[in-house]
């Protein structure tokens, strides 16, 4: 997708390589601040209101130990998808939000994380890492990576396509807000302390074998 813009170049999307050599682009902590705002937000409007979310197969029974911010640095460190699919993955999150009805919380908002890249990825990229590798990064079974990532394409009816106006729209909502970061990122309830460590094969091109670590 070419796109030369202010906003483009400033979130860095036109970095491009294997998310273990390359310095983290800055869309991932722009993103990260507004999925965490939009978190804190929703969370506080319900307890308010006393109402109850829809809860879908992407809702955790309790909020994973790992923040947004170390999640989304973990999927770039681990995927080596293009920068431009974390724009991607953003605009699915929020069509499937519409249609839906679903409010984004820390409850959801991993799962929806590592599908919504896994998605991008395979619609943007010509390499794209197989259901297993992504489930081993998101910390999800194999059997529920594909789960979500059915219920994912059928909720957006299967439309990906992304127009260049609506990528450059979004692009310029996320310089907009990265604009105005302050403070720090909030992390979410912790569960435990320890970290299971996941053995996983790559067997993309002529990457070795490494160690891939989940936080639950």
């Amino acid at each position: 997708m070419a796109v030369i813009s202010g906003s483009f170049s400033s979130l860095e999307l036109e970095k491009y390589g294997e998310g273990l050599l390359t310095e983290k682009p800055r869309v991932l902590s722009v993103l990260s601040s507004i999925l965490e705002r939009s978190v804190q937000k929703n969370e506080k409007l319900v307890r308010a209101s006393k109402m109850k979310d829809v809860v879908t197969m992407f809702h955790a029974s309790e909020a994973p130990a790992l923040s947004i911010t170390k999640y989304i640095e973990r999927i770039f460190k681990y995927s080596s998808c293009s920068n431009s699919c974390f724009v991607v993955a953003y605009i699915y999150m929020e069509r499937f939000l519409q249609r839906t009805g679903t409010c984004l919380t820390s409850l959801n908002v991993h799962r929806l994380l590592i599908t919504s890249i896994l998605v991008a990825a395979k619609f943007m990229d010509v390499d794209c890492y197989s259901n297993g590798y992504y489930a081993k990064v998101g910390g999800v079974s194999i059997g529920e990576m594909n789960n979500l990532e059915m219920t994912f394409l059928l909720s957006l009816d299967f439309k990906l396509h992304v127009t260049t106006e609506m990528f450059e729209k979004y692009c310029q909502q996320l310089e907009d807000v990265g604009g105005h970061q302050t403070g720090h990122f909030r992390k979410v309830q912790t569960l435990k302390d320890d970290w299971t460590i996941i053995e996983a094969t790559l067997t993309r091109h002529s990457r070795s074998k490494q160690t891939v670590l989940v936080k639950y």
